[in-house]
């Protein structure tokens, strides 16, 4: 998608919206943008993607290798705190853990998320891959369909989806038509509306960020993520990720979905899975 002004790594939206401000060591204030809301609720990977800035200001090494997030509670757009801890410093690796805090309406401290995350230098990693994992088999990016597809959006759903490029793969699209495939898939081409590259934080935000599989399986409504890990193996090229979801298990009204997040240059970049609640129809 052609860009009028390109934004870039540090000047752009994602980057406006998770900047915080040190209150002292450890302790960080921000505003959660309702730009990056789904119908009221903020979305876990920009979160996540919060959270993960606020580690790599107070960790010794800047990138996330491992992040670990539990989501206590709903997060909700406006003033919040973020709290970090240094768990341990080595050569290569740091550990931290941090928690994201709001006020309720009785003005009562909440826990919303809570990360435990390991973090290096991307750049120091070794050329040498050895995988039996391939590229997800998308279609072209101009043969897929995004939001602005869509004959209506979907009322309080929109503030996300307008600062993403997110094209899913007609395959996957079932049921927005009525018709879900019944296969628990997800795949779409992924990147930010204003043209910013990706970097380890984005991709914390790119694992997320697809409808949930459990639309492929028939269900709809909300699904909330109740634990989330993202493993960040490399950095990305510039240009448009593919991302491929997909769920094998759904029991107890609770599914996990699996995530790999493919660049430009054919390398598999980051890897997650999460567990999320899914609320059966009685």
């Amino acid at each position: 998608m052609a860009q009028a002004s390109q934004a870039i790594i540090g000047d752009s939206e994602f980057d406006r919206d998770t900047a915080l401000t040190r209150r002292e060591e450890g302790v960080y204030d921000i505003d959660l943008s309702a730009g990056w809301t789904i119908i009221s609720a903020v979305n876990g990977g920009y979160l996540l993607a919060v959270l993960g800035r606020a580690l790599a200001d107070a960790l010794p090494h800047a990138d996330p290798f491992t992040v670990s997030a539990h989501y206590l509670t709903a997060s909700r757009p406006g003033p919040a705190v973020v709290r970090t801890d240094v768990v341990r410093t080595g050569r290569t690796l740091s550990t931290g853990q941090a928690s994201l805090f709001q006020y309720d309406d009785e003005g009562r401290e909440v826990e919303r998320i809570r990360v435990l995350a390991s973090y290096g230098d991307l750049d120091s990693l070794p050329d040498d891959v050895r995988t039996t994992a391939k590229p997800p088999a998308i279609p072209p990016i101009e043969q897929c369909f995004g939001a602005q597809d869509a004959p209506a959006p979907v009322p309080g759903s929109s503030a996300i989806a307008d600062r993403l490029l997110l094209k899913l793969d007609p395959a996957t699209l079932g049921w927005a038509l009525g018709a879900p495939s019944g296969k628990g898939e997800m795949r779409a081409w992924f990147g930010l509306a204003d043209g910013r590259d990706a970097d380890a934080l984005a991709l914390l935000l790119a694992v997320d960020a697809l409808p949930p599989t459990a639309f492929e399986l028939g269900i709809s409504g909300w699904v909330p993520t109740v634990e989330l890990t993202v493993h960040v193996r490399c950095r990305p090229a510039p240009g448009p990720l593919r991302v491929a979801i997909a769920t094998r298990n759904l029991a107890g009204g609770f599914l996990e979905e699996d995530a790999e997040v493919w660049d430009s240059a054919d390398r598999l970049v980051a890897q997650s899975r999460q567990l999320a609640r899914v609320r059966l129809s009685d």
